[in-house]
């Protein structure tokens, strides 16, 4: 190699590792703890409008968030970086810890300090704090029985419109009968089918499972059942020229090729089966948090129904995380083929 190559092939070294960010202090961090750290003196410096309880906590909760961001940007430069490294995740939510304080001090100063939001309509920070702290046993037991609920009646009516899809993908006979029934009943919203619910069970539990599995099969159904059809006839002539069979070529060819529309159609499930909960435990049950946000706006608790409202929003969010990983790891060989 000439000493002209190798003169730039160091000058291209040297370009690169000035393009790096240098390890050390993280200044999107470092601006994030001093927000934080704001937030929780403006909670506890200035006085509330109205006596309210759990305000020092809520300083407190603040000032340790803060505390540990400091600590974060201190320690983030040592870390490994890379794509899956913990530093480069840490840093992607950089921007969501600055705009999160700054949202708590707006919300704590239009409620508990300046008392701009008329009460009890409006709920200020403590006072969800004050929920979760005094209320978290009934609260807890309501996200028990969902789950309980909603867990059997989502995954009932996605295994049932799984297979409805791919039979009627796969199918022309089965196509042609039950396409219309799915095209006339589909488009209906569950809570429509509560007089059937009455009567076809004799449980509320029965009765909401019903409900809840056929707001998540219909989307999981049509999507499944258009990834089957939309399958390239090429596929299957290359399979049946090695032998195939017409269940290996389902199961081989036509269920893995569908398998990106049929995810969609899990999270479109997933989302009207949250929906559906809610309904479907005003039926007679006596938890969970369609029952809990009911008893709530009937004694005018809203702060209880703000909490309820952000723990449904943390099970939606939790679930569709779970989602995506599963998504992820069946479709892994999709990477690189598709932008995620």
């Amino acid at each position: 190699m000439s000493s002209t190559a190798q003169t730039a092939g160091l000058d291209l070294a040297e370009r690169l590792a000035a393009a790096r960010p240098a390890p050390g202090l993280w200044a999107t961090g470092l601006v994030a703890a001093i927000v934080w750290l704001v937030a929780a003196s403006i909670i506890l410096g200035l006085p509330d409008a109205d006596d309210l309880g759990r305000t020092e906590e809520l300083a407190g909760a603040a000032a340790l968030i803060g505390g540990v961001i400091l600590a974060a940007t201190l320690l983030i430069g040592r870390l490994p970086s890379g794509p899956e490294a913990l530093s480069t995740r840490i840093r992607a939510g950089g921007p969501w810890l600055i705009v999160l304080p700054l949202a708590l001090i707006a919300w704590e100063l239009v409620t508990a300090k300046l008392d701009w939001l008329p009460r009890p309509f409006f709920a200020a920070p403590q006072s969800i704090l004050e929920v979760f702290t005094d209320d978290w046993a009934r609260l807890g037991e309501s996200v028990l029985r969902s789950l309980i609920l909603v867990v059997p009646g989502y995954l009932l009516g996605a295994a049932l419109g799984f297979v409805t899809g791919v039979a009627m993908g796969w199918s022309r006979l089965v196509g042609y009968w039950v396409h219309p029934v799915i095209r006339l009943i589909g488009p209906l919203p569950a809570t429509a089918w509560l007089p059937v619910a009455f009567f076809a069970f004799s449980t509320s539990r029965g009765a909401s499972t019903f409900l809840i599995a056929l707001a998540s099969g219909f989307p999981v159904a049509v999507l499944t059942w258009s990834g089957v059809a939309s399958v390239g006839k090429s596929y299957y002539d290359v399979a049946r020229t090695m032998g195939a069979s017409p269940w290996f070529l389902v199961r081989k060819v036509a269920v893995p090729a569908a398998m990106p529309s049929v995810f969609v159609g899990l999270f479109m499930g997933l989302g009207a089966s949250f929906s559906v909960l809610v309904v479907a435990e005003m039926m007679g049950v006596r938890a969970g948090i369609g029952w809990y946000l009911q008893w709530a706006q009937g004694w005018a608790a809203y702060a209880n129904m703000y909490a309820a409202l952000l723990v449904m929003a943390v099970m939606c969010s939790s679930a569709v995380s779970l989602l995506f990983r599963v998504r992820d790891r069946l479709l892994s060989w999709q990477k690189g083929l598709v932008r995620w």
